[in-house]
């Protein structure tokens, strides 16, 4: 394609001055570049670009200011997006504080008056006095109505405040936790391990049902290799699937945590079973379990996440690696280039005057 480009410079001075000496805004230099380009079809574009003082003691350049609306809006953009985001973390902040602070007034409510029906002329020393031992005894009482529902709510009450505990420890502030991750955890141990631990324990007992001294150290060998082996895994899993993971990447998790999760669970609970298995009566295991558990939930939901996390940020790790990489030399020539845009118009100006062009 041919093309015929004419540029005509005018300029109040000689072109030899570089008008970028003087701050003052009369000592700059005025002057209009045109450009028209001309294709085969006849078609015909002119460009003008003014370039002269401004009154800001610098040199502005006419249609600069498509560059300064853009760059405006986008400022005003992002200020707006920080806005929102803060407007909807004070949101989130909220929601979370009315979830925590009504969980513990009415966990708090139920456990002071249990009593409410016959504390008519107690004192509040009475009261108080007498809650712990009545607590146990309707916990005993649910045990006998119902066992797995008893043991199914304690688990999910527990898997959530251990998985809140976990964010805190992770250094998430007290109420930005992440709310469908404690959802998560909790639904876990209100569906799976209360059902799961009371038949476990049952079948434990008749697993071994000799009352000598060497069976306590057996039950806490079988527990801390096959049950604990067993709940690990069904835990990682279903939280995988929580999560909306492909069975791939469950399985990759999985594999990754297994080992260093049933060794780390040994430095806890063969000390923690010796109880278990010693002295806690069948019906009342599971309680001391998942007392102990709150540490362990801990951990747990510290691995789990960790992991799911790091394999998350692993994807935009590797698409900035194998993005193009920018010369740094090339980079300084384009700021060079933005840098002194006078001179390089003056250098096409003096290079196009130097050749011959057809009329």
């Amino acid at each position: 394609m041919k093309s015929r480009v004419v540029l005509i410079n005018s300029m109040v001075e000689e072109l030899d001055v570089i008008p970028v000496q003087s701050t003052d805004s009369t000592d700059q230099q005025e002057g209009v570049v045109v450009s028209r380009v001309e294709s085969e079809g006849g078609l015909e574009t002119e460009l003008v670009n003014g370039f002269g003082a401004s009154h800001e003691g610098r040199l502005s350049f006419e249609g600069a200011g498509e560059f300064q609306g853009f760059s405006s809006s986008s400022s005003s953009g992002s200020v707006g997006k920080s806005e929102h985001e803060e407007i909807f973390r004070l949101i989130d902040r909220t929601i979370n504080a009315t979830i925590v602070l009504a969980a513990g007034s009415f966990a708090i409510t139920k456990l002071l008056t249990i009593d409410q029906d016959y504390w008519h002329g107690w004192t509040l020393f009475e009261i108080l006095r007498y809650a712990p031992q009545h607590n146990w005894t309707a916990y005993e009482e649910a045990l006998k109505a119902n066992p797995v529902l008893a043991k199914m709510v304690i688990s999910g009450v527990v898997y959530s405040v251990g998985d809140w505990i976990a964010q805190c420890f992770e250094g998430k502030p007290l109420f930005e936790f992440d709310r469908a991750r404690m959802f998560r955890s909790g639904l876990v141990g209100f569906t799976l391990h209360g059902s799961l631990s009371h038949y476990y324990y049952q079948f434990c007992e008749e697993l071994f049902p000799f009352q000598d001294w060497w069976v306590v150290p057996v039950k806490v060998i079988f527990d801390q290799t096959v049950w604990a082996a067993v709940w690990n895994s069904i835990y990682f899993t279903v939280l995988g699937f929580l999560r909306f993971e492909s069975p791939v990447n469950i399985f990759n998790e999985l594999k990754a945590t297994f080992l260093p999760m049933l060794t780390a669970g040994w430095k806890l609970w063969p000390f923690a079973h010796l109880i278990t298995y010693g002295v806690v009566p069948v019906e009342q295991r599971l309680l001391w379990v998942d007392c102990v558990e709150l540490i362990w939930v801990t951990i747990l939901s510290t691995y789990s996440n960790e992991k799911s996390e790091a394999r998350i940020s692993e994807g935009p790790e590797e698409a900035n690696s194998s993005s193009p990489s920018i010369d740094p030399q090339k980079q300084d020539t384009k700021e060079e280039e933005f840098a002194h845009p006078i001179a390089k118009f003056r250098e096409k100006i003096y290079f196009l005057m130097d050749c011959d062009w057809e009329n």
